[in-house]
């Protein structure tokens, strides 16, 4: 039953029978025939068929929900048993936004450090992406915005807050600032984050209220995309402190804060409410809470 609940999620995440059977390392005959055995087991047609994936019956969606559940939970009883019999251990797969990531070390290399048999593979996502993440058992826990976009059902550990700063060449009149304010860095000619990510949403708020409705010439998913057009000279960008500060040391940009008080939001570590978490997880809520977070 578990393996089959597991090619229903699969195959719910990625709503193609190929795809899914792909990610599970089994054919694809072997994917149809195994959630054909669950309808049968359940007495409910669980996936419009045609001749291809068409979605799931409400009754799939339901049984979404509780396969979920029950995978996540056996996953947490195999892991706790495996930590009773070896210790902490295992493969932890965390989502961070791409303004966090200059961030990620100071949570994990401690982490890692104290606990020496987890791994851990760290993939840059958008808020949307690790919200989804989470709910689909792709990711185990991630880095993002807690007060802007709804964040689903989860727990939630603050980290710190974010600031930003205007990012310009060296060479640019306004280097040499002590601050700027948001209609100034406005005037800039501006590479900015594209508008899938919470970032962007972010500063489009406060640039609207400074008056200013931003139409950057560049965009890109990237911050080091951005980087190197400021570094290329003539073009500026709006970024937070953490990656300002790790790029304008000695190099050819400089960073200038937008004096701002009220341009704070607030990061932290988010993961599924599960009573009781696997131990890995419950072992970088720990962390997180020992991070504390930040003003």
């Amino acid at each position: 039953m578990i393996e089959r609940l597991e090619m229903f999620i699969a195959l719910a995440n990625e709503r193609h029978f190929g795809r899914a059977a792909e990610s599970l390392g089994i054919t694809q005959p072997s994917l149809s025939a195994g959630i054909r055995h669950l309808e049968d087991q359940l007495g409910v047609q669980l996936v419009f068929r045609g001749s291809r994936f068409q979605g799931l019956t409400p009754e799939g969606q339901r049984v979404l929900d509780w396969a979920r559940r029950i995978v996540g939970d056996v996953r947490t009883l195999r892991e706790e048993m495996r930590a009773v019999r070896s210790g902490l251990s295992g493969n932890l797969r965390l989502g961070a936004i791409p303004t966090a990531l200059p961030m990620v070390a100071r949570l994990t290399a401690p982490f890692l450090a104290r606990h020496p048999n987890v791994r851990m593979t760290i993939l840059s996502r958008s808020s949307e992406e690790i919200r989804e993440g989470i709910e689909n058992l792709d990711l185990d826990a991630g880095l993002t915005y807690l007060d802007n976009d709804p964040l689903g059902r989860v727990t939630v550990v603050p980290l710190y807050r974010e600031r930003y700063c205007l990012l310009v060449h060296r060479d640019s009149p306004l280097a040499g600032r002590a601050g700027i304010g948001w209609a100034e860095a406005a005037a800039e000619p501006l590479c900015l984050l594209t508008s899938d990510m919470q970032n962007r949403r972010i500063l489009n708020q406060h640039l609207a209220t400074a008056g200013f409705d931003p139409a950057p010439r560049v965009e890109s998913n990237s911050s080091l995309a951005l980087v190197a057009h400021v570094e290329a000279g003539g073009w500026a960008s709006i970024v937070p402190e953490a990656l300002a500060g790790t790029l304008a040391r000695d190099g050819p940009v400089a960073a200038v804060p937008i004096a701002d008080p009220g341009a704070r939001h607030r990061v932290g570590l988010v993961a599924a409410v599960r009573e009781p978490h696997t131990p890995v997880v419950t072992a970088l809520i720990d962390a997180a809470a020992r991070f504390g977070p930040g003003e």
